[in-house]
């Protein structure tokens, strides 16, 4: 888990918003600030200030400190998150898929405009579900030719990120796909095409899964999201 923690220091102190990046990581670990603020024994307004940006960045010792936490702190709790994200950071497949994580967590509702995406089922799940990345993938390569023993690492840091498939006829193949893994993701967004096949659509209903489309361009897509 060292190298996990390196990766995440690194994010928070690379990024040109650390604290909005500071309080994604405290998101995915489900810690509340107040929680963090004693196990800090720091004041919650300073908390609140960093997560802000309303602060200097922090230096090393506070991001430190702040990574050991949050490792302490699921540690108490019996690994919940950590056992999610044992998946190794930087460990990505560029003849199958991409992996993205975001600075900041973003709703999904935000994330539709952001891609032109159109939602075909589950629309009132889009109000509650934040994602933290995205994974675009080439379905075709995906489900046909990468080991499945490798699927783990669609899901990159996190599991709660948007699943991108291009080459898509019907979006059938990869809703079955996402059925039988143990992970899901927040979002699924099928690219390129007008009509959803129906037990696609069964599929995504039953694990609750709000599935969009959308046709805009790739290159768009990825100028756009990679801005987070």
């Amino acid at each position: 888990m060292e190298k996990l923690k390196y990766e995440i220091a690194g994010e928070v102190a690379l990024s040109p918003n650390p604290g909005s990046t500071m309080k994604k990581w405290r998101e995915i670990f489900a810690i509340t600030q107040t929680e963090l603020a004693g196990y800090l024994k720091l004041s919650c307004s300073t908390i609140s200030d960093y997560e802000g940006n309303r602060r200097k960045s922090p230096g090393t010792h506070i991001i430190s400190r702040f990574v050991d936490a949050l490792f302490e702190m699921d540690n108490a709790r019996g690994n919940p998150i950590l056992s999610k994200l044992s998946v190794e950071l930087g460990q990505e497949s560029d003849q199958y898929f991409e992996t993205h994580e975001f600075a900041t967590s973003i709703s999904a509702l935000d994330f539709a405009k952001l891609i032109n995406a159109k939602v075909v089922v589950n629309e009132e799940l889009m109000k509650v579900k934040k994602i933290y990345g995205y994974t675009l993938m080439d379905s075709l390569k995906v489900i046909l030719d990468m080991p499945f023993t490798q699927f783990h690492k669609l899901y990159g840091t996190m599991s709660e990120r948007a699943f991108l498939f291009t080459r898509v006829s019907t979006g059938r193949s990869p809703m079955v796909v996402i059925r039988v893994t143990p992970m899901k993701p927040s979002l699924v967004i099928l690219h390129g095409i007008d009509e959803v096949d129906k037990l696609a659509l069964k599929i995504a209903e039953k694990e609750q899964i709000p599935v969009l489309i959308t046709k805009t361009d790739l290159p768009k897509i990825r100028e756009a999201l990679n801005k987070l």
